[in-house]
């Protein structure tokens, strides 16, 4: 069966390019499968972030021969022309991941001439059908690109709420929670991980207590929360902040230089690559997301596959894979004092333990295999042994 993925990948960098190289992956087992990724997601000016592009080998590369780079998102001549060699491989089914209005144009003019006259059949696994940060144009963009659709994938009953506000012509959908990271390497002993984090970025792990806030810090991740919350926590806990800023950065370093607490908050303002993401996993006790607002979040899918307890907000899809008192603690967004308390709950009642032995069993439904055959079955199509 022929398949064709449409989005960032290899030698683009961050959370998507990781996932659709790990669908590519699983799907190729049994299918005829080709990446068409971009050559240039963003312009320059739009981009929050410091480069677009892996500066290392990413943990699991597609096949050069596969991984055709060529879509550039905002030159219509080329969404035209990418089309028509999509054409030229005559593929049954367009999968792409969908979390941005703006790249809704170039989906639609892609799919639009890779299926006119063709039996060629498009699918969106959603990450959001709503953005976080909503522009003028959102919904309008939505509309269209959808009204090409055939099949979505959902990975959170918000974001399958927010499809039936768009979806008004009921296309087949399925929620199919987001599979974990898997690419990484093995989990190490935490001693070896901060060993290693200490010799590479000058850290000094003085406490045995260790939280982490890993990926990409924007406003509604809640970061500024957490920070607060450190001043109840004191020095008896290290915080340990991994992740590129795509907002301001001064702001966050001003609050840490504030609370009078350098020491103990760590912060490594930069983009983790694949081969270092299991030592910060390995290195932490627990994965605090503090956030405002969500969908569903693969950070919290890197921990489960670490066997890592997880402090989370109640909102979107966080609180449906965390399980209160079993693999985490669920608290209310924008509240100091409730970050705080969970994480004097997790160290006085030593949870650790009991959350990690929880997780080695919940995260069994997480499989990529259920997911592909969840995609596969959606679009009623065999894939051939």
């Amino acid at each position: 069966m022929k398949i064709v993925i449409i989005g960032t990948a290899f030698p683009m960098r961050g959370g998507i390019a990781q996932y659709n190289s790990i669908l590519y992956k699983y799907l190729s087992k049994d299918n005829d499968v080709k990446v068409f990724s971009f050559k240039r997601q963003y312009p320059e000016f739009l981009f929050p972030g410091k480069t677009q592009f892996e500066t290392g080998e990413p943990a699991f590369k597609i096949p050069e021969n596969k991984n055709i780079i060529s879509v550039d998102s905002i030159n219509p001549f080329n969404w035209f022309f990418t089309a028509l060699k999509i054409r030229k491989e005559n593929p049954d089914l367009l999968i792409y991941k969908y979390w941005l209005p703006f790249f809704a144009p170039c989906f639609f003019t892609i799919s639009f001439f890779v299926k006119m006259f063709r039996k060629t059949k498009v699918l969106f696994i959603c990450d959001n059908v709503i953005p976080h940060e909503k522009r003028i144009g959102d919904k309008f963009f939505t509309k269209l690109v959808f009204s090409i659709v055939n099949y979505f994938i959902v990975q959170s009953k918000t974001v399958e709420k927010d499809l039936q506000k768009f979806n008004k012509k009921n296309k087949p959908y399925r929620l199919s929670p987001h599979p974990l990271y898997n690419i990484f390497g093995e989990k190490l002993g935490k001693q070896e991980a901060r060993k290693f984090i200490e010799e590479n970025y000058n850290v000094k792990f003085d406490s045995d207590k260790v939280i982490l806030f890993f990926g990409y810090i924007r406003k509604y991740k809640g970061l500024m929360y957490l920070i607060d919350a450190m001043r109840e926590l004191g020095r008896d806990v290290k915080l340990l902040v991994a992740g590129e800023f795509y907002d301001d950065e001064k702001p966050y370093r001003e609050k840490i230089k504030e609370s009078g607490l350098d020491e103990n908050i760590v912060l490594l303002s930069d983009f983790m690559p694949d081969e270092r993401v299991r030592y910060f996993f390995s290195a932490c006790d627990c994965l605090v997301l503090p956030y405002s607002d969500a969908t569903q979040s693969g950070i919290v899918q890197i921990a489960y596959y670490y066997d890592k307890p997880v402090i989370v907000t109640d909102v979107g899809g966080l609180s449906e894979v965390v399980i209160a008192e079993k693999t985490g603690i669920i608290i209310r967004p924008g509240n100091v004092n409730d970050i705080s308390g969970a994480v004097k709950r997790f160290y006085n009642y030593n949870l650790e333990e009991k959350f990690s032995e929880n997780i080695k069993t919940e995260k069994l439904k997480y499989s990529w295999e259920v997911f592909v055959r969840n995609i596969l079955d959606l679009a009623e199509i065999k894939s051939k042994k």
